[in-house]
């Protein structure tokens, strides 16, 4: 029996705490959404743009390398 509560009382414990911050969790409200939605979007946008300076730099240079 006490092998069976050394396995389950972390599993309950873990449960207990697991619902506690359930319930303290609350939906965003209007500015916050707007605002993780804003960075979200600069995050997508700067690393697409990172993304093409990258493609745009090492396509010429590949060709130089290996094409010739």
């Amino acid at each position: 029996m006490d092998q069976v509560s050394a396995v389950t009382d972390p599993l309950i414990q873990f449960a207990k705490a697991s619902v506690h911050f359930f319930h303290r969790c609350t939906k965003p409200d209007r500015k916050e959404f707007k605002k993780n939605a804003i960075a979200t979007a600069v995050g997508f946008l700067a690393m697409g743009v990172l993304g093409f300076i990258i493609k745009l730099v090492f396509v010429p240079l590949n060709s130089i390398i290996v094409g010739g």
